[in-house]
């Protein structure tokens, strides 16, 4: 049976960023497209070139290497000509492979919102579409309130879907964009469409407002739609939008799907899918869902109780997939099994290699699993993880040692007679036997100790050179005044264009700060493979 291709677009950059709390930089949304690069979705939405400073910039050059990178922005207005508006005028500068126009589907917003008529904004529409066509770019259209659009006056909402595809449009996507419809309508309404627009260049764009999502997009599905838009961890306006990393396993692993269907996903990155959600959440800096569908850490824990030799020797029989084949693990309170080949996974995408057999990885996932129960998560941080588990292994060399640190925070009046503090960190390092003690000042004591941390390594100077600390972010894991704190730090290295995260644990900031600050440095020059 020949399986028929669906595709994933993740609209994370753009629809995720205005999640209320969340404000993408140009740096986060560069780590994020390489998450989304490595999870395998098909298309990579990045915001809107033009709109503002940081999706201009992000637009300057292509993020993805395997993901169609897409722009996102507004049919030409009404009374201009494409040439002639700005907003497509950027849209077609930018370095995108695709671009996907928002248009209008409500004849209701046409008149309240756009003030046009009902055939100027089918003109937008056509003209759109035929200039990025034009441009050599694959053109899409979200037809914005199309649902609500629909029900209102369902000619002109199937002759908004109709100009798009016969313009060129390869993906004609439907927008329940106040997520207020339920799945027999979309369902309903999807079929109806099919006979203007084939399923293959249909694409269901949903909201979570009423919790239906998920359900939306599947349903969508069932109706003939092959393209689902959506978001990691589901974030996005309001409540959000359909999640990317419920529906993937979803359609990956439950009938019919799986035997209908084919994604460009296949089984070796499903299994990443619980560590892509996880470190997603680590770069947001918030505590990932428990509960969450698939990826959780509860979603396949069970108390055992009566049932406890049943589940040890039949867990199958409990869980509706097995919880490896998405990265996750089987908890039952009598005995937990975080098994060896979650691990062998995580150092084979990292390029360690050790045979199954080697009883260091014993002592290695003991230690991962004692020092997750101190604080530590390394699904968002690699780079930690990965030293860990050379050093386990017997694979880092000593590049330096760290004697002794102290940081001074003074509070004073400058010269001008301005209230300021400053900072001043000294950081005493042994290099090839020789101590070096290094003084910085900074603007506050995590950048003065990386100031003076990396200030003379001696022979590893020059490796070091073009590294820069971009991101720091802080979690308290518990309350009061004593807390424990963790610390996530993110490095790029301005030669290599290599990024990192690292992380350090400790009930003192300053402590955290700095074992996420060694353990960059310590990564930087592995990988300038200097000693």
């Amino acid at each position: 049976m020949t399986r028929e291709r669906l595709y994933l677009f993740d609209t994370t950059l753009r629809d995720g960023a205005q999640t209320s709390g969340i404000d993408f930089s140009v740096t986060e949304k560069i780590a994020i497209a390489e998450l989304l690069d490595r999870l395998g979705v098909d298309y990579v939405e990045g915001g809107y070139p033009g709109a503002n400073p940081t999706d201009t910039e992000f637009f300057r050059e292509k993020r993805t290497k395997r993901a169609t990178f897409t722009a996102f922005g507004m049919t030409k207005r009404a009374g201009r000509s494409v040439a002639n508006d700005p907003g497509v005028q950027m849209l077609l500068d930018a370095a995108a492979d695709a671009i996907c126009f928002v248009a209008k589907a409500w004849d209701y917003h046409v008149r309240v919102a756009l003030g046009c008529s009902n055939e100027e904004n089918l003109d937008a529409i056509r003209d759109s579409v035929e200039a990025a066509v034009a441009a050599g770019r694959e053109a899409m259209v979200d037809c914005e309130h199309f649902f609500d659009g629909y029900k209102a006056n369902p000619d002109y909402a199937l002759a908004c879907a109709r100009t798009a595809h016969e313009a060129g449009a390869r993906w004609v996507v439907l927008c329940d964009t106040n997520g207020g419809t339920l799945p027999g309508e979309v369902e309903a309404i999807v079929r109806a469409v099919t006979a203007v627009v084939p399923g293959a260049n249909l694409g269901i764009h949903a909201h979570d407002d009423t919790g239906q999502a998920v359900a939306n997009s599947l349903a969508a599905v069932n109706a003939g739609a092959r393209q689902i838009q959506g978001t990691l961890n589901g974030i996005g306006e309001r409540c959000g939008n359909a999640n990317l990393i419920t529906l993937i396993p979803t359609l990956m692993l439950k009938t019919p799907y799986r035997d209908r269907l084919e994604l460009g996903i296949d089984a070796a990155r499903l299994t990443e899918i619980t560590a892509i959600s996880h470190a997603f959440d680590e770069m947001l800096n918030r505590a990932p869902n428990r509960h969450a569908p698939y990826v959780g850490e509860s979603a396949f824990a069970t108390k055992a109780g009566i049932h406890a030799s049943a589940i040890l020797k039949e867990p199958q029989t409990y869980e509706h997939v097995p919880p490896e084949v998405v990265g996750n693990k089987r908890k039952v309170l009598v005995s937990d099994q975080a098994g060896k080949s979650n691990l062998l996974g995580e150092l084979a995408r990292l390029g360690v290699e050790v045979d199954k057999a080697d009883p260091r990885l014993d002592r290695l996932l003991a230690e991962v699993k004692e020092r997750e129960a101190a604080g530590y998560a390394y699904e968002a941080a690699d780079a930690s993880f990965e030293l860990l588990a050379r050093k386990a292994l017997g694979k880092v060399p000593r590049f330096f040692d760290v004697k002794s640190f102290r940081v001074m925070v003074e509070r004073r009046h400058n010269a001008l007679g301005q209230l300021v503090s400053v900072s001043e960190a000294v950081v005493k390092v042994d290099v090839d036997g020789e101590t070096r003690m290094n003084v910085s000042e900074g603007n506050g004591p995590v950048n003065a100790l990386d100031g003076a941390l990396r200030k003379d390594l001696g022979k590893y100077q020059s490796a070091i050179e073009g590294l820069e600390l971009v991101d720091y972010k802080v979690r308290i894991l518990d309350g009061g005044t004593g807390a424990v704190t963790r610390v996530l730090i993110e490095s790029h290295d301005k030669t290599t264009h290599r990024r990192w995260f690292t992380i350090g644990v400790s009930s003192n900031i300053v402590d955290a700060s700095f074992q996420a600050l060694v353990d960059s440095i310590t990564y930087a020059l592995l990988k300038a493979d200097v000693a």
